[in-house]
């Protein structure tokens, strides 16, 4: 999401007006997305993903939160990683977004196994929701290491992310000068041609390691493959997506079913939410999105409902602290393109039928945890304030 406010950050440091330091203070925050990568806090003990495993251990399926902080802005210290959310079911993990620290936060979730080698060894898929940095940060690091970090395992981890969408986003406000682009050749790859770039960029690491050890090239680990939503929709620049009325299906692995939609995260399209049915129930993991029926539609009567969740009164914080030719914009696109804790629960959770709320890509990640219990009004399910390492069973035990 949240390119934008690295570019408010920068532009605000030209104006020479305020610092780095002074705009995050202003802003009362230690986590942004539209904001930070982690929030103040003392780090996850080794016991905590121990205990949180122990309580989950009797169930087949499992969620598990890797990383609960959106947006791309570090700060010191913290206790939440970059948004990541992983669904085992028996032994078989599948991962939604990588954020920063996503491969430790997998290791210390104890889903490897017992060789040192063998960390991602139950990994089997990986979906993008969509391609802003704090969701495939570390998605360069896997694609490197993780041929390596294995162990025995020969079977390939799937790979979902959208595709090239085709089209530029929209210039807001648009009567500015448009940017110059970055790859103008290509400037809007998917997942697959972003991987390639990967491919390239590594290629001093992969030869070397290929030529010394017999080392496994990442494309006989990783099958890498664009979503198609051609039958749903041509993305156009404002990113709006169109009503669907049946789920885009996306992966079948033996008895787990994955299948999609379409959320509203304009104007960066095509964005997804996820939905992962086992034997014992359901999970839908919503990316980034403003209120949308489509996700309501994925979600419906789903066990649990893992949704981001954005605070205005920290939008209005931020805003406040900007030059006043940025304040309008920036409130609209944080606001318009992501749901806020009064919207959460009353406007997608209660019509949608979920069991269970839970939120995550908290933004801010410091804030007083009574604010999100706010998100209940509405709401006559259970809610559930994420926390990294937590790990909640699905179905009976």
């Amino acid at each position: 999401m949240c390119d934008v406010l690295g570019r408010a950050l920068r532009q605000a440091d030209a104006a020479g007006g305020l610092s780095r330091r002074g705009f995050l203070r202003a802003a009362g925050a230690t986590a942004v997305a539209g904001g930070l990568m982690a929030s103040a806090g003392c780090a996850a003990s080794a016991e905590e993903p121990r205990r949180a495993a122990t309580a989950a251990s009797g169930h087949r399926t499992r969620l598990v939160l890797l990383g609960t902080a959106g947006g791309p802005i570090l700060l010191k210290g913290g206790d939440r990683f970059g948004v990541s959310t992983a669904i085992a079911y028996g032994g078989r993990v599948y991962v939604v977004d990588l954020g920063l620290g996503a491969q430790m936060r997998l290791a210390a979730a104890g889903f490897g196994g017992e060789a040192p080698n063998s960390q991602l060894a139950g990994l089997r898929g990986v979906f993008f929701t969509h391609l802003h940095s704090d969701h495939v940060a570390e998605w360069p690091a896997l694609y490197a290491v993780g041929p390596m970090n294995r162990g025995s395992a020969r079977e390939k981890i799937h790979v979902f992310g959208p595709g090239d969408r085709g089209t530029l986003p929209r210039v807001f406000p648009p009567h500015r000068p448009e940017p110059a682009l970055v790859n103008a050749d290509n400037p809007t790859p998917g997942i697959s041609g972003m991987t390639a770039h990967l491919r390239n960029a590594f290629a001093t690491d992969f030869n070397d390691r290929a030529r010394d050890s017999n080392y496994t090239l990442p494309e006989g680990t990783f099958d890498v493959q664009d979503i198609d939503i051609a039958p749903y929709w041509q993305v156009d620049p404002a990113g709006v997506p169109p009503r669907l009325h049946e789920p885009i299906p996306v992966w079948q692995d033996g008895d787990v079913r994955v299948t999609a939609t379409l959320v509203d995260h304009h104007p960066t399209a095509p964005a997804f939410a996820f939905r992962f049915d086992t034997p014992d129930g359901s999970v839908v993991v919503s990316g980034d999105t403003a209120v949308s029926e489509n996700l309501i539609d994925l979600a419906r009567g789903a066990d649990h409902l893992v949704h981001e969740v954005i605070d205005p009164e920290f939008v209005e914080q931020l805003v406040q602290s900007l030059p006043r030719e940025q304040q309008d914009p920036l409130r609209a696109h944080l606001l318009e393109s992501h749901t806020t804790i009064e919207q959460v629960g009353r406007d997608v959770a209660e019509p949608a039928g979920v069991k269970t709320l839970v939120l995550n890509h908290l933004v801010p990640g410091d804030n007083d945890p009574e604010r999100w219990k706010q998100a209940q009004n509405g709401f006559s399910g259970t809610l559930i304030v994420g926390e990294d390492l937590m790990q909640l069973g699905v179905g009976q035990a």
